[in-house]
């Protein structure tokens, strides 16, 4: 189903699932988001196909009289217990997959239309039975703000440009959308690069703008998602940095990090920038990590390992030079170290 249709549908079933009596249609017209600007007949319309819509998802409505004293006017609600599903036992492949589903369904814009619905039913003087929602629980939320732009845009196939960690910009074809130990991450054709990336939602510094029309590339109809993604995943830490951080900043470092043991802190050959708080972070690839490191520029200091380090104040350098004017200056300070 398309976004709006989909959106309106589960307002609908939210609607006619928390409504302990009957509704008719001129009040399910008032409450349910995507009804309010039709006219008579398009809503008429609409609202059959609607109906026949939840039927053929297996949801079944009941009709009967919403006033014991006047049966005029049929209305409609959805009874939980017909509603749920049977007990289902799951493989743990199977249960890790609908894991992942369950936490996309506690998004934020979901989360608005179940609030909204239930207001919409207060208002007109119909007290919702909000325990009736379990059913459709898991609720949703992926605490992401890239997490809707890229969702959509997946539906549609539309490419988006964004800013990525150290306010680079990334073009990306968007394939699909996945979870792991919590982090949401987004994989599919990097247009800049010519390859295919996985990109994390959290690093995404701006929200993803469309910067084509929809249905603008196609996905490899061979796609494996889950294989894609442990395949683009990086390696386990095979070493690890002591790294100085000024108060506040570095937010990757200090998660991916925990704070230096006093042993540790006794081993460092020199002492550290004042202020400065000392963290141990584990990696893989030195130049990866060399590159992120250097994007936090003097408020992240490497303090060991040597070759890190050096690593690090490589690319500052070669940043340095590519900025400089023809006219001589002092040389500034790298990342803490004087050059």
């Amino acid at each position: 189903m398309a976004p709006r249709k989909t959106e309106r549908i589960l307002n609908l079933t939210i609607c006619l699932l928390v409504t302990r009596n009957f509704l008719p249609k001129s009040r399910i017209r008032e409450i349910v988001e995507g009804y309010h600007d039709l006219s008579d007949q398009a809503f008429e319309r609409t609202f059959e196909r609607d109906k026949e819509e939840l039927r053929r998802l297996g949801i079944p409505l009941q009709v009967g009289s919403y006033d014991p004293l006047f049966d005029d006017e049929p209305g409609y609600r959805i009874e939980r217990s017909d509603f749920e599903l049977p007990p289902i036992e799951l493989d743990a492949e199977e249960a890790a997959v609908v894991g992942v589903a369950a936490r996309s369904w506690q998004h934020a814009a979901v989360a608005e239309s179940t609030r909204s619905a239930l207001a919409k039913l207060r208002a007109a003087g119909i007290e919702p039975d909000a325990s009736q929602l379990s059913s459709l629980q898991p609720s949703v939320s992926a605490n992401e703000p890239a997490f809707e732009p890229l969702w959509h845009a997946v539906i549609d196939r539309v490419r988006v440009a964004f800013g990525y960690r150290n306010g680079e910009t990334r073009t990306l074809e968007p394939w699909g959308m996945t979870s792991n130990r919590g982090r949401w991450y987004v994989i599919g054709h990097d247009t800049d690069r010519d390859a295919t990336r996985m990109f994390k939602l959290s690093r995404i510094s701006s929200l993803p703008k469309r910067v084509s029309r929809e249905g603008a590339y196609e996905v490899p109809v061979d796609l494996d998602l889950r294989a894609l993604a442990r395949s683009l995943a990086p390696d386990e830490p095979r070493a690890t940095a002591v790294i100085a951080i000024r108060p506040g900043k570095a937010p990757s470092l200090r998660r991916h990090g925990r704070p230096a043991s006093a042993a540790r802190l006794a081993e460092l050959p020199s002492p550290w920038p004042h202020g400065f708080e000392v963290v141990e972070v584990g990696y893989a690839d030195l130049g990866f990590t060399a590159e992120e490191i250097a994007g936090y520029a003097a408020d992240a200091v490497v303090l060991a390992p040597a070759e890190l380090r050096t690593a690090v104040i490589d690319r500052l350098r070669a940043v340095s030079a590519t900025r400089s004017s023809p006219r001589r200056h002092p040389a500034p300070a790298i990342g803490g170290v004087a050059r």
